[in-house]
């Protein structure tokens, strides 16, 4: 019988502006859906300082939350919990489904374009694929990346393409999955980015939200590898949102109008 545990998770943003704020919208993905592995028992989603605007599924079927923020508001505070029971899958998602199609996510995005380093990993791949199947071939891929970009917080940020991290050897998962997803497309799968919450066994406060990739196998459909852990995702993992690269499957863009200095503050809890 396949594993499965439920997670209690609470995830709270806060901006301070130094001066009022004239104009800002902020897009939300921070809402996980029921689906292969996963059902949400209950969410919710608070906001002060802000005002909803709209609700909807995106092309990847994200759920989607558009808010502007008070005019003249000095600080945003985004309150998004609930629980959900998750099983271990093995990774295994299944067959493709929502509006993108699937040769979508065989094209390589700005985050993910291939340079000199992935160019070499990449030809290093193509060896090895001649001999293994898809599966032992995609996870002999999340070793080697994990084995030339070890996980250091700080060195990269949001607009870090995947072979700038793998060319400096350091990075977060973030990073670990943008090399996998270019290099999987590179051999020929789509692969796409995957946001979501992770319980680590040790702690209740993670650090942040974190990220891992799906490549499409014919023989299984959409199969996770979450490279930083060297493992696929399991009953550890919430799967919140997807796309090509981090910007679909950001958990909160936005455009702010004005002058002034903004602060962010992240705190997260994820506990059984």
């Amino acid at each position: 019988m396949a594993k499965t545990t439920q997670l209690k998770i609470r995830h709270v943003t806060t901006y301070d502006y130094d001066v009022p704020v004239h104009y800002a919208l902020q897009q939300l993905r921070l809402k996980p859906r029921d689906g292969k592995g996963q059902a949400v028992k209950d969410w919710s989603l608070t906001l002060e300082g802000a005002t909803a605007q709209v609700a909807f599924l995106d092309h990847f079927l994200n759920a989607t939350e558009l808010f502007k923020v008070d005019h003249g508001a000095t600080q945003i505070k985004i309150v998004s919990e609930g629980l959900v029971e998750v099983e271990d899958t093995a990774g295994v998602v299944g067959p493709h489904r929502g509006y993108a199609p699937l040769w979508l996510f065989e094209a390589q995005t700005e985050n993910t374009m291939l340079g000199p380093e992935l160019r070499d990993l990449a030809k290093t791949m193509k060896e090895y694929q001649k001999d293994v199947d898809n599966i032992a071939l995609l996870h002999a891929l999340s070793a080697e990346i994990r084995k030339r970009v070890a996980y250091v917080l700080g060195v990269t940020n949001t607009t870090t393409s995947a072979e700038d991290a793998l060319a400096s050897g350091e990075g977060v998962c973030q990073d670990h999955a943008h090399i996998m997803i270019s290099i999987a497309r590179e051999l020929g799968f789509p692969a796409r980015y995957v946001s979501g919450y992770l319980l680590m066994t040790d702690r209740i406060e993670q650090e942040a939200t974190h990220a891992w990739c799906e490549v499409h196998v014919p023989e299984l459909g959409w199969v996770g590898f979450d490279v930083s852990n060297g493992i696929s995702p399991d009953h550890h993992n919430v799967r919140i949102a997807t796309g090509r690269d981090y910007r679909d499957a950001a958990p909160i863009l936005g455009i702010r109008q004005g002058a002034g200095e903004e602060k962010l503050q992240v705190r997260l809890q994820v506990q059984q």
